[in-house]
């Protein structure tokens, strides 16, 4: 054991706006006309290096494709990865909302004002997981780092012990209210463990605002990278915290057309990963969320400090955060 642990998690996605259709096939499964890099050659490449994934899943996307995405999940589970929940419900068609008697707005999750509103999203796709794995969730992720303090009391309601919400990227980008300034779990007032991802601070230029890096594949202008940064992270992680997740997505492999659909271009992508994880798996023993709460109940990992939720207590107003 290298007591030196890192999770590799995957927002598992398929946004309209990112393919012009056929999105659970293009956009997880990373199918395309020319070839394919989705989560398959993902989990492909992990058994190489015997280590699993954190798929966290959106079913709310592509939800006329809810079959699909399901069917995604039940793969991911039988080829022993670790399946938790995302969600992006301001991709939910109108009708839903109506069908559960509920406003379609607010949208975004890091405007909810109503404990009850984040709760009901939280279990009823929860719920759709567990029936096809047949396993209690461990974790959630909100889409985009849309969260705020519903989230966590939602969370502790429901069972979740886990949350990776905290991005101080997130908090830049208007995408949350808040965010500790930190890569080392910590624990919230309710109880619930807060997985913070990966980011470093970079000081500013005179003038200049700080911003922050995500420790992400591929480097990405989507998460405000900037290139020289994105090298240095990968070539470095010898250099990294004792703890880190990386936040990946299903369509990490791929590449973005003149459209901004994405595409299979080659397998250029597919390559580095798999250096990446030679890389990684030298440095580091990486776990699932399972063997992340083992190693909390062990004290192997331990929480840094104590948050009140009502630090993150206030939504952003309609309109922000977009």
């Amino acid at each position: 054991m290298k007591s030196r642990y890192a999770l590799l998690t995957v927002d598992t996605e398929a946004l309209p706006k990112r393919a012009s259709g056929d999105h659970v096939k293009r956009l997880m499964w990373g199918e395309h006309e020319n070839g394919t890099a989705g989560v398959r050659e993902m989990c492909a490449i992990g058994d190489e290096f015997g280590v699993k994934h954190v798929f966290f899943v959106d079913l709310c996307g592509a939800y006329k494709q809810l079959d699909q995405s399901l069917e995604v999940v039940r793969w991911l589970d039988a080829a022993g990865q670790d399946v938790q929940l995302h969600t992006h419900p301001e991709y939910l068609p109108h009708e839903f909302w109506t069908e559960h008697g509920l406003e379609r707005r607010p949208e975004y999750m890091n405007q909810y004002k109503d404990d009850a509103r984040a709760e009901f999203v939280l279990r009823h796709f929860g719920s759709l997981i567990t029936e096809a794995t047949g396993k209690s969730l461990n974790a959630f992720r909100a889409g985009s780092f849309r969260w705020n303090a519903s989230t966590i009391r939602a969370l502790k309601t429901i069972g979740v012990p886990l949350s990776f919400n905290n991005s101080m990227c997130a908090v830049y980008a208007k995408q949350s209210l808040f965010a500790e300034p930190t890569n080392a779990p910590y624990i919230w007032s309710n109880g619930v463990i807060e997985v913070p991802t990966t980011e470093k601070r970079i000081l500013p230029k005179i003038g200049k605002d700080e911003w922050w890096a995500r420790l992400t594949y591929p480097e990405s202008s989507y998460f405000r990278f900037r290139p020289w940064w994105g090298r240095l992270l990968l070539n470095t992680l010898s250099g990294s915290p004792d703890f880190s997740v990386f936040l990946l997505h299903s369509w990490s492999l791929l590449y973005w057309d003149e459209k901004g659909y994405g595409c299979y271009r080659d397998d250029q992508r597919i390559e580095g990963y798999r250096k990446l994880m030679a890389q990684l798996t030298k440095d580091y023993d990486v776990i699932t969320t399972t063997e992340f709460l083992d190693l909390y109940a062990r004290g192997k990992i331990s929480a840094s400090h104590k948050v009140d939720v009502s630090r993150a207590e206030l939504a952003l107003p309609v309109g922000e955060g977009r």
